[in-house]
């Protein structure tokens, strides 16, 4: 059974999720960028970038890192705030509901599970297989289901992914997932028809330019926003420049916040 700790801030991921005011996320990596995310006036939980943290250990996405060492990265970051964390577990390590168990565990109150285009009646499982662990251990678990109906469906017509993702959401929303994340670059349209089919606050996207704005994503009843590695990618773009000024004879810039 999880602590009173972890219990009351999965209830209040949950009202975040369910409040028709978007909740944007700027994911994290480690303790310094959670506490720094976290610093800032109106962030109210954190998500975490399982192909970020990867790479601050020198792995490539896709399960490559060692669960253990993933998990002690999140509980880390978990231990380093008073807010709410969601952790991205890729797929889930060959067992979903036992990866939840373990990362409710280190105080994780959701998770981002990927369905890897598995068939739907298995995926759809593994969604229940959640649910149902993390309600033994007394959590109001913020389940982000991911399908990857458009991000391995690359070189399909859009058309079908786009109904394979309204299928598969359908599925894992049945199964008792809170919400639904379909990462792809979205048009109005189909955000409209997604949110159509899953209901208003189901649906989780990620800003990737190219998508409507926040405020309109906000009016049509998104409930969500991460943006996966990319703050990482802007933190060591900036490193990166840093660099090449300097290699021109230039230096730190005035704009630079004493942050640690």
């Amino acid at each position: 059974m999880a602590d009173q700790a972890t219990i009351e801030r999965g209830a209040e991921l949950l009202r975040l999720h369910r409040d028709p005011k978007l909740l944007t996320l700027v994911n994290v990596w480690d303790v310094v960028s959670a506490t720094t995310v976290a610093a800032v006036e109106g962030t109210t939980a954190l998500a975490t970038a399982s192909h970020s943290i990867a790479a601050t250990y020198g792995y490539q996405d896709g399960e490559n890192i060692p669960l253990d060492l993933m998990l002690d990265m999140v509980g880390r970051i978990v231990a380093a705030t008073d807010l709410p964390v969601s952790a991205d577990l890729e797929g889930g390590y060959g067992d979903p509901a036992e990866t939840i168990r373990r990362a409710i565990g280190v105080g994780v109150v959701g998770a981002n599970i990927e369905d890897q285009m598995r068939p739907v009646k298995e995926a759809a499982g593994n969604v229940e297989k959640i649910m149902r662990a993390a309600e033994l251990e007394g959590v109001d678990f913020v389940l982000n289901a991911r399908t990857d109906a458009f991000h391995l469906g690359r070189g399909r017509d859009p058309a079908d992914n786009l109904a394979a993702a309204v299928e598969r959401g359908r599925a894992y929303l049945d199964a008792g997932a809170p919400v639904v994340f379909v990462p792809a670059r979205l048009g109005e349209a189909q955000v409209e028809t997604l949110v159509d089919a899953f209901g208003p606050q189901r649906l989780t996207l990620i800003g990737i330019p190219g998508l409507p704005s926040l405020a309109r994503l906000e009016e049509l009843g998104v409930a969500r926003v991460s943006y996966g590695p990319m703050p990482q990618n802007v933190a060591l773009t900036a490193l990166q420049e840093l660099v090449e000024d300097v290699r021109r004879g230039g230096g730190v810039p005035p704009t630079m916040r004493l942050l640690n």
